[in-house]
């Protein structure tokens, strides 16, 4: 069965090498141009380019800024393919795509569908307090993420798990799931489970500002926005050190019920530890990143600035 792969982040890169280590043959990948980083501005391969080229032999890879321009189905159309297996390739695919494989185009999605369709469904789900997620993989239609089911797994998501640790579940659950679900096409037995449409929420990217705590919010919202951005891109807020106004962001909290204060008040600050208000409840700082330094556990942070120049911005307008 011939097939062609569409992805681009590290997740995507995973799936693939896992499905070209247990016998999937992709004849081609599909995945986003190198994209300059870091001070260098040296542009940089793709995870999943790189598993390409890692791979004995080497697969071709094509790297167009969107795979739904008419000319590259030309390229594609070389390659007569069974099935198109598209995971966080980012960026929706069109009709003339959809329609060119003969067995048609599939996706993996980390989430439980119909919930959570979008560009962040991990990092939201953990910001809802969700308890549960999984994969789903389904057939491709041009509405994002909307198309039949054919396969879930479902994943716990621990009080105290994070994003990345999230994504890791996730990836092996999602690798299991899809190399099932792409071997069962030859043998004519993949199942089309239709989406509760009234049942949809929508998960869109993370940006920045998504990731700035308001210290008005619960306890629970706050500790759920660390751990949903950890490791990245990170939640963070502004403080005043020594009358300087800097971003530090939070990589570790603990939710304390039941302790009292101002939203952004600092209810501790010592060695029984560093303890910050929230509109309900409390949650202790574990591990900071003052802007411009490494991170540190919050007990360094506090024994190189003393309490009276400390403190935590507060936004004074209605909360979010």
């Amino acid at each position: 069965m011939k097939v062609v792969f569409f992805g681009t982040p590290q997740f995507a890169a995973e799936v693939l090498d896992f499905l070209l280590k247990n016998g999937i043959e992709v004849s081609a990948i599909v995945t986003k141009p190198d994209r300059p980083k870091g001070r260098s501005g040296t542009p940089l391969p793709t995870p999943v380019k790189l598993v390409a080229q890692a791979n004995n032999p080497p697969i071709q890879v094509y790297q167009p800024e969107q795979a739904s321009d008419p000319g590259f189905a030309d390229v594609l159309k070389v390659y007569e393919a069974d099935l198109f297996v598209v995971v966080a390739y980012g960026e929706i695919i069109k009709q003339h795509l959809l329609d060119m494989p003969k067995l048609g185009c599939i996706n993996l999605h980390a989430s439980l569908l119909p919930k959570y369709r979008g560009a962040a469904p991990m990092q939201r789900c953990i910001f809802e307090g969700e308890t549960e997620s999984g994969v789903t993989i389904m057939h491709m239609v041009k509405k994002m993420d909307a198309g039949d089911m054919i396969k879930t797994v479902k994943v716990p998501i621990g009080s105290e798990m994070t994003f990345g640790e999230l994504e890791k579940a996730l990836c092996e659950a999602g690798s299991r799931a899809l190399l099932e679900v792409i071997r069962d096409f030859p043998r004519n037995v993949v199942h089309r489970i239709p989406q509760d449409n009234s049942k949809a929420t929508f998960a869109p990217k993370i940006e920045l500002e998504d990731c700035e705590i308001d210290w008005r919010k619960s306890a629970l919202q706050v500790h759920n926005l660390v751990r949903g951005v950890n490791p990245y891109p990170g939640a963070w807020c502004l403080v005043k050190v020594r009358g300087k106004t800097l971003r530090m962001k939070v990589n570790w909290t603990q939710w304390m019920a039941g302790r009292k204060g101002e939203p952004g008040e600092i209810l501790n600050y010592g060695p029984s530890g560093l303890v910050i208000a929230c509109g309900q409840d409390a949650v202790r700082l574990l591990e900071v990143q003052l802007e411009g330094k490494k991170a540190m556990s919050a007990g360094e942070l506090m024994r190189g600035i003393p309490q009276h120049e400390f403190s935590l911005e507060v936004k004074k307008d209605a909360p979010q």
